[in-house]
């Protein structure tokens, strides 16, 4: 089993005794046997004044975009960055005032859409010149830390879901990610990174050794992580992503669609490594709550080969050529954002979007972004911290 960054901190723990301390923590800050970081380090003597729980909430009861209220933790105060407005999601500066270390612990998902990360990003600008350490205590990329897949963030679609400068799947750790942050921004931050041991980057999830902990509710196993980076822009679509059901992103489906008629569409190229069958489900929950709708289940047969990105965006395309009356691009207040679709916020651009309605060539479309793929590539070896 690996070490991660509280593992590490758990050795060396003495030193911090006399700090003031902040965390940004959830249900997946956990030590190797499954106690919860804030309970050690309180029990060692470490003052934790203060827990920022982000979106989703300390324990992750919370669903997608709803505001994170009031969260029990005996002793502790729990202060939300996650509520009802952009506001609440930077910390109130007289939060800060009376912490001197802030520790962050999440469990990432390797995606450029996951907000906790983006959480830390947005933190790190809060913290700027004060006196003010923020350390990360890095835990593994569960999609590895190799293949970088996707186009760059363009910075005119900066959002919630889109603030570091880098792919769609970016191949990197928190600590990694927080490093590129700082200098990318020019912060006046003092970042402290405890690494793992033991990691490399060729690692998925199940090699490291770790118990899998939910990070979000519709997040519940390391094979909804797999194709989470495509399967999230079906958040932009009137088409389910299979929240409401027990597999969330690993299907997806809509009143409109024929299974048999799509997956006759998908075959071909642009889903190697992915193995599709037809399907029909009723979500509990959240686009069609209560109905039973068509559509198709994702198995990822090949780590290696499968590109969720690149299979989203050919499923949208495909979507957009079968039933051109009926997908629609949604609108409307996505991520506290109302005036860009929320497709295009999670692609990063509008080009993917635009591309897809004019009936683009989808291997033209997915070669489109090659070169920011290999350029970022090359760019985040100056943060790499493992091999």
């Amino acid at each position: 089993m690996i070490a991660t960054g509280l593992d590490i901190l758990l050795e060396n723990i003495g030193q911090y005794r006399h700090r003031n301390i902040g965390m940004i923590v959830n249900q997946t800050s956990v030590t190797a046997d499954l106690c919860y970081s804030w309970d050690v380090l309180r029990k060692k003597g470490l003052n934790i004044r203060r827990i920022f729980s982000p979106e989703h909430g300390l324990f992750a009861t919370e669903q997608d975009q709803i505001a994170v209220g009031c969260q029990p933790v005996p002793g502790i105060e729990i202060a939300s960055l996650y509520g009802s407005s952009a506001e609440t999601l930077i910390p109130d500066g007289r939060m800060l005032d009376d912490l001197d270390l802030i520790i962050f612990d999440i469990q990432d998902v390797g995606s450029r859409y996951y907000t906790y990360v983006n959480t830390l990003a947005l933190f790190m600008e809060a913290a700027s010149g004060r006196d003010l350490e923020i350390m990360v205590l890095d835990r593994p990329n569960p999609l590895g830390g190799s293949i970088v897949e996707g186009p760059l963030l363009d910075q005119a679609y900066r959002s919630f879901v889109g603030i570091f400068p880098v792919p769609v799947r970016h191949a990197m750790t928190p600590a990694e990610l927080a490093l590129l942050y700082r200098d990318w921004k020019n912060l006046d931050v003092r970042l402290t990174v405890l690494g793992m041991k033991g990691w490399r980057r060729s690692m998925l999830f199940p090699e490291t050794g770790l118990p899998w902990v939910p990070p979000s509710p519709n997040m519940p196993t390391v094979e909804t992580a797999a194709v989470y980076p495509g399967m999230c822009l079906f958040e932009g679509l009137n088409v389910s992503e299979g929240r409401g059901t027990t597999t969330p992103f690993q299907l997806f489906g809509a009143p409109f669609i024929r299974p048999d008629d799509l997956m006759a569409r998908c075959r071909g190229a642009r889903f190697e490594g992915l193995r599709m069958r037809p399907t029909w489900f009723r979500p509990t929950f959240h686009k069609f709550s209560g109905s039973v709708i068509g559509g198709i289940w994702l198995h990822v047969a090949d780590h290696s080969r499968f590109r969720p990105f690149a299979a989203a965006v050919a499923l949208t395309a495909r979507l957009q050529e079968l039933y051109p009356g009926d997908l629609q691009f949604l609108d409307g207040v996505y991520e506290f954002n109302d005036t860009i679709p929320a497709f295009d916020l999670l692609a990063g651009n509008s080009s993917v979007r635009t591309s897809i309605l004019g009936g683009c060539d989808t291997a033209s479309l997915i070669a489109s972004w090659e070169q920011d793929e290999l350029a970022f590539t090359e760019e985040k070896e100056r943060y790499h911290l493992y091999q």
